[in-house]
Order: structure tokens, then sequence, then C-alpha cells
């Protein structure tokens, strides 16, 4: 994070947020407007280059367009004030902040260089204790009088398939091991988390390497935010070699990485608490979490921010945040129906606002996938490939309920399908000045490139009821992505495994047991073949598919993960 400029909060009123006595009135609302001025002064509009590459993307795909009407979505941007306060932290939560201060007060005073950063954590946290307190204290709120939605977004939401706590046994940080290890000489750092990291750094590093896709210690934030990688790494002594590090040579990102992990830790702690107090009867949680549009898009930046370098040059502008806040939007839509259950606070579709504006996001999780397949939207930044490569990471770790809770009863009809018919958009405005999303008729490549054309011949000889929805989709991918040039042979294994089986399961009768089979075996062959989407050649190629047939193509599973059925808090455990 950019730690040049002044800070939007004068120090001694941050300071403050930590000084306040239990019982002082303070209203935590504060320090979420307070948070969303602070960013709101730091985001940086399109640049030149970046809108003139938008728009020869646009006009390539008019011409391969089909003429006919458009309907246009618009949401305001996210950071406004807040419309009611959180209450003020009680006496543990003060206790917390204050252990936070004492170690940014720390960080602060060797390294003045990332006081942004730390400023932006100190915000954060104030907001997340107020939020978690409002949940188990606040009275029940009046819900808004709401009226049936009937744009097209809206009309189309799934209803979702009842679950509980024992659906979800398999949902654990450390996911499955992968079968080639990012690190093979590192043992602790096996895990589909560090590789999906290094991936992504590698896929943005192939032209401009910023130099780090090996440098792990640079995520000590993992260290405290996955319970499994505590247990499997000295913290200690990672923390002394990024400390003895940075008193050798000064690197912004590895001191930011420490502030990173004091509020991770400081999240995890907050967390922890409230569910115990909610598992031990001390107070009763609701499913639903009092975050806004506003809180939740903060909530979710310092997080984003600290997880995804980026060069300092483009930290800050918009397109780079969007891309933040909807990656963490759509692990929201597949996590959503566990996140209920075992009570985490920070999940989008739990957040108090309304279902049109939850359907929004959604879709522009959709529309900026669409636009990261394609080739115009990489070059003017490095961060880029973020959106895809999350989508692909879901859908192979077996982590994620991608194909497991998105197969519904029913294929749905693909003629006038909103979501097929969306068109690729960065959503660069989402923060700020809000997003216009357009519905049309899709551009579609005339004729399939060779190794496009293979995968299709595939499909037809193996999964004939399955190949000319497959082979459409083909055709709208390569109007995007143009010619593609990818590994045949292990994306068919994955498409085969993935999308195809969960397309052949929604035409058949209905059964959990096939549903889960596929979450487990998309988790079998990312192990297996995950490996391949490191190679520099074809890489690139197969994740710009391969996100495309997760996120995408009809009947779109990713959005038929959006939403769940209200229970009750029963977790006592989160997964981070």
């Amino acid at each position: 994070m950019n730690s040049r400029g002044a800070r939007a909060v004068p120090q001694a009123a941050a300071e403050g947020l930590f000084r306040a006595q239990p019982g002082a009135q303070f209203q935590p609302v504060e320090g979420g407007n307070a948070l969303a001025g602070f960013l709101a002064e730091r985001i940086k509009g399109s640049t030149q280059e970046y809108r003139e590459r938008q728009n020869a993307a646009q006009e390539r795909l008019d011409a391969l367009a089909a003429p006919g009407s458009r309907t246009t979505l618009h949401v305001p941007g996210a950071l406004q004030p807040a419309p009611r306060a959180f209450l003020p932290p009680d006496e543990e939560g003060h206790a917390r902040l204050k252990r936070l201060d004492t170690g940014l007060r720390m960080i602060e005073a060797a390294f003045p260089q990332v006081g942004t950063d730390i400023e932006l954590c100190r915000l954060t946290c104030a907001m997340l204790e107020g939020a978690w307190r409002t949940r188990a204290l606040a009275p029940p709120r009046a819900p808004d009088p709401t009226t049936a939605c009937s744009c097209p977004l809206c009309r189309r939401l799934p209803t979702p398939p009842a679950r509980t706590l024992d659906d979800y046994r398999w949902r654990q940080s450390a996911g499955r091991p992968l079968t080639v290890k990012a690190w093979p000489y590192r043992r602790e750092l096996d895990s589909v988390l560090t590789a999906g990291w290094i991936w992504v750094r590698q896929l943005n590093d192939l032209e401009r390497d910023l130099g780090l896709r090996h440098r792990f210690e640079d995520d000590i934030l993992v260290f405290h935010e996955y319970k499994r990688v505590i247990e499997t790494i000295d913290t200690t002594q990672v923390t002394q070699l990024v400390e003895g590090r940075l008193a050798e040579s000064f690197s912004t990102n590895s001191a930011r990485a420490l502030v990173g992990g004091l509020y991770a830790a400081h999240k995890r702690s907050v967390d922890e608490h409230w569910l115990q107090q909610h598992h031990a009867g001390s107070v009763t949680l609701p499913q639903t979490n009092p975050l806004g549009q506003s809180a939740y898009a903060t909530l979710q930046m310092l997080d984003c921010l600290f997880w995804h370098v980026s060069p300092d040059t483009e930290l800050w502008q918009e397109e780079h945040l969007a891309s933040l806040l909807l990656c963490r939007v759509i692990d929201d839509m597949a996590d959503v129906r566990v996140d209920s259950l075992t009570g985490e606070i920070s999940n989008f579709w739990l957040a108090d606002l309304p279902t049109h504006t939850k359907a929004f996001y959604a879709a522009c999780t959709i529309a900026l996938i669409k636009y990261g397949c394609m080739p115009e939207a990489h070059e003017p930044m490095w961060n880029t490939w973020l959106m895809n490569s999350t989508i692909v990471w879901m859908g192979l770790t077996g982590r994620h309920a991608l194909w497991f809770d998105g197969i519904t009863e029913g294929l749905p009809p693909a003629e006038d399908c909103p979501l097929c018919d969306l068109r690729p958009d960065p959503c660069a405005g989402i923060l700020t000045h809000g997003t216009t999303l357009t519905i049309g008729p899709r551009p579609t490549a005339p004729a399939l490139s060779s190794r496009t054309a293979e995968l299709s011949a595939l499909c037809r000889a193996q999964f004939p009821g399955t190949w000319a929805l497959f082979d459409a989709e083909l055709h709208a991918f390569e109007a995007l992505h143009g010619p593609w040039q990818g590994n045949t042979d292990s994306t068919w294994e994955i498409l085969r495994r993935t999308y195809v089986a969960a397309v052949e399961a929604s035409m058949d009768a209905p059964s959990r047991d096939r549903a889960r089979q596929i979450q487990q075996d998309a988790g079998a062959v990312g192990a297996e073949t995950f490996y391949t989407l490191y190679d520099p050649q074809t890489g690139r190629e197969d994740t710009a598919l391969l996100s495309y047939m997760f996120g995408c193509a009809h009947p779109h599973f990713i959005w038929n993960a959006t939403g769940h059925r209200p229970t009750t808090v029963t977790g006592d455990w989160l997964d981070g």
C-alpha cells in the first residue's frame, strides 16, 4: 500500500479509537466512515492507456456480436457514509485494540514508510470490533420494506439446496495437498494456498518480474491466518528472518507483511472470541451480519491489499481495487452456506444489503472474469490475472463448493440468458463512482481455432449430449480471447471431470452423492494437473479458458452457488 500522501484521519483522532474507555461514548461507525474516506482519497482513476485498451476490446467484440437491444444495470459506488452506527467495543475489544496498537507503533517506529498501511489497519480493526459486537448484541432490526425485484438478475437467482454443517466437513484451510509442490524444498509450504499465491505471481511476472515469485517471507500473514499452517511453521523464526532482512535492506512489501500479520491475527482473535461466546450460549449470533456495502468493501480491502502484492504505481488504481474486491465476492459466493453455518462475519452474501445489490455484485464477478479472458485486459497492469486465477483455483482445490453446491436440478435454457449475454467489464468504479453492466447479444467466433476444435471433438466423441452446449461456449470464449493456444490434453482432462461432469449431472436426476463425487474429484484432478498451469507457454492460455468455463459458461455454476437457506449458526471454528 502506498505510504505516500497525507493521512485522512489525524493521528490524535486515530489514537482515540484505542484510548477510549469501555464506558465512553464512542461510535465505531466513525472509524468506518473515516476508513471509507481514507480509501477514497487514495484511489486513482483509470489511466488513459487502460481506457484505450478497454475501448479497443469493446470495438472488437461489437464486430462479432449480432445486432440487438441492450439493457444496462447500475449500482452506485460502495464508499458511502454508513447509514447507522455499530456498537462500541466492549472491554475485551478495547484490550485487543490496545494490543494491536502496541504492535503497530513498534512497526511504525522502525518503518515509517508504511504509515498508511498502519492507519488502514487501525481503522479496519476498530470497525471489525464494532461490527461483531453489533451483530451479537444489537436488538433485531426491522427489515427494510422491499418489493420483489423484477430485474433480469434477480429473476434468475437460484434456490439453493439445503445444507448442514456435515456437508462441509471436507472444507479445511489446508485443502487437498498438491502432488507437485510449489516449494519442494520447504515441507511447511506444501499447500494449495501457497501454490495459489505463487501461481498468480508467476502469471503476472512473465513480462514484468517484480521479484515476488519466491518471497514467501512476505506472506507472513498466512502464518497467523491459517491454523493448519501455524501448527507446521515456526512463526518466530520466520518473523526473525523478515525483521533481519528488513534491517539489512528495507523492503516496503516486507514491512507491510508485518502489518498484515497483525491484522490477520487480530481478525482471528475477534472472530473466535464471538464464536466462542455463541458456542457457550452467552450470545446468540444471527446468520446475517450488519456490514453494509461500504463496510464490507473497506473491510475486504485491507485483507486483499496485503495478500495480493502489486507495484506502488498501480496499488491504488481503481481497476486494481475492483479486482481485489470482486475476487473476494466470488469467493464468498461459493462459501456462503458454510460461512452462514460457521458464523463467518465477512461473507458478502450474509451482509445487510438489498438482494438486488448482491445479485449485481455477483454479476460483476462474471463480467470481470470475461474481461480477464481478453488480451487487452492484461498489458496495462501487472496484477490482472487475479480474478481468473481465483475462479480456477476454486474449481481445482476441492476446498470450495463450486461444483458440489453449483449443481442444480435441470439445465436452464441458454436462449435469452442475461448471464450469457452479460458483456465483459472491468467494473473499475465499483468503489467510487459506481459501475454499469450491459446485457446484450453476446459475441461469438465464426469458427474455432485448431486446438479449441480438438477440445470440441473430444467432447462430441465422449459426451454427445453435452457437446452442443460445450461447443457453443468455446465459440463464445474465442470471441473474447482470440485463438486459443493452450495444453489440449491437460485442459480436457480438467474440463471432463469438472465442467462437463457437472453439466451431465444437471441433466440427470438430482443426486447429492453425485454432486459430492464431482466436487471431490475436482480436488483430485487439481492435485494431478495443477502444475501444468505454471507452464510459461500455455499456463495463461489454460487459465483463461478454465476461468471462462468455470465462471461464465452456461449453466453458470458459480452463479448457482449464490445465496443460502437460513438455519442457525452451529460451527465453533473458522476456515479463514
